[in-house]
């Protein structure tokens, strides 16, 4: 059956790249309501902004969502990355401003309070998307796909000039707790000179290295403690992907594979996929198919503390 959250979670914190301060509240939902964003900051017209992805303004460097009004909301990806992690279909998402909080840099801080509140079953079943025929799209060097799966899994390939991190190749089946366990503390990265480019830009004002993002200069990691996993980086991206996924509207059943993807290409890959006749199916999921889907069955203990291996 759908899902929502017990009671309402609170986080504060400030936005990776306006640097303001932001207060996020997800609330419960009834059944077939989806994930809608609602800027509590604006008194007048329309406020809410659907999670889907024909509201995406694409953009290489996190995923901006914008309603016929203009109202947005951006950097939404951790967010919605933990929403679906958590094997949550039905949240409010009330925030006081433009851009959703960076926290740690990661979904961790977003699973944790999900999962402190706890998840309340709704009365109708879940709807779910199944990739029928295999759907590729590419810009440069780089290509994503999806394919046909009896299970959502995510398949990820980056390769970075800095040395610190190189080629990295990720595969995960994202059933049950598997995001929580092994996506989810992954934190956003990028290189030195990508910082003084965004600074340049009047971007990433809320970026701290080490405490809300890993910045990589060669060989060194300046992240303070170090790495969470050796190959955080595509970790991470595959935590990105997650998210960028997620604005399907519903859970998908498919094989994601993306090549030094970003999430202008993901959100390219989805308009794609339901442009091309027969690529996706709706299906009504039945035990054996939620049991496949991330977030179900997952338990408090699986969601890791903070740790790094270097």
């Amino acid at each position: 059956m759908q899902n929502t959250l017990k009671a309402p979670v609170t986080f504060d914190g400030t936005g990776l790249h306006s640097g303001a301060p932001a207060r996020m509240t997800l609330r419960p939902a009834p059944s077939n309501h989806g994930i809608v964003f609602k800027r509590t900051d604006i008194s007048l017209g329309n406020r809410e902004i659907p999670a889907l992805w024909h509201y995406v303004e694409r953009s290489p460097l996190c995923t901006r969502l914008v309603n016929a009004a203009g109202v947005s909301v951006s950097t939404v990806e951790h967010i919605m990355a933990a929403i679906a992690g958590c094997g949550v279909h039905n949240v409010l998402v009330e925030i006081d401003g433009p851009e959703v909080p960076i926290l740690d840099g990661s979904s961790a801080e977003f699973v944790r309070g999900i999962m402190r509140q706890g998840v309340r079953r709704l009365a109708d079943s879940v709807r779910a998307l199944r990739v029928i025929k295999p759907v590729t799209v590419e810009n440069g060097d780089a290509r994503a796909t999806l394919l046909p799966c009896d299970r959502l899994k995510i398949e990820f390939h980056i390769d970075f000039a800095e040395r610190a991190i190189g080629r990295q190749t990720r595969t995960l089946d994202m059933r049950n707790g598997a995001f929580a366990r092994e996506l989810c503390d992954s934190r956003t990265f990028c290189s030195r000179a990508d910082v003084e480019a965004m600074h340049k830009a009047g971007l990433a004002l809320g970026g701290i290295p080490g405490e809300n993002a890993v910045v990589f200069d060669g060989a060194e990691v300046q992240s303070g403690g170090g790495l969470r996993h050796t190959d955080e980086p595509v970790r991470h991206k595959m935590l990105d992907a997650l998210g960028d996924l997620a604005l399907a509207g519903a859970p998908l059943f498919g094989h994601y594979i993306g090549d030094r993807a970003g999430h202008s290409l993901t959100n390219t890959l989805l308009r794609a996929a339901f442009d091309t006749p027969g690529a996706l199916e709706e299906v009504r999921c039945d035990n054996v198919m939620i049991a496949r889907l991330p977030g179900q069955g997952l338990v408090w203990d699986e969601i890791p503390t903070v740790r790094h291996v270097a």
